[in-house]
């Protein structure tokens, strides 16, 4: 079972990630990414989802045209735990 982040390890770790925000409530962190067209937006989810199946950690994602709104948290271990956060770092690099 994947352990859930304690309020340090989840601050330091939220420094790190520009752009994204925390959900107190849900223990979930979200974003919004915009790329110039469809086709760029679902290079993006491919890409995503690819390693979300090697993590086996799935990201609940939203897509219409050229945007892609992300929420993850782990179920496991209600809240935020190092998978988000690797998950979260993963997407930033394929969105570059």
């Amino acid at each position: 079972m994947v352990a859930r982040l304690s309020d340090s390890e989840r601050e330091t770790a939220l420094v790190g990630l520009a752009g994204w925000e925390h959900d107190p409530k849900r223990d979930a962190i979200s974003r919004r990414f915009e790329f110039a067209n469809f086709s760029e937006a679902y290079a993006f989810m491919t890409r995503a989802a690819l390693l979300a199946e090697q993590m086996d950690h799935h990201p609940e994602w939203f897509n219409v045209y050229n945007k892609v709104d992300v929420t993850l948290t782990t179920h496991d271990a209600d809240g935020l735990s190092e998978k988000d956060i690797a998950m979260a770092t993963a997407m930033d690099g394929f969105a570059g």
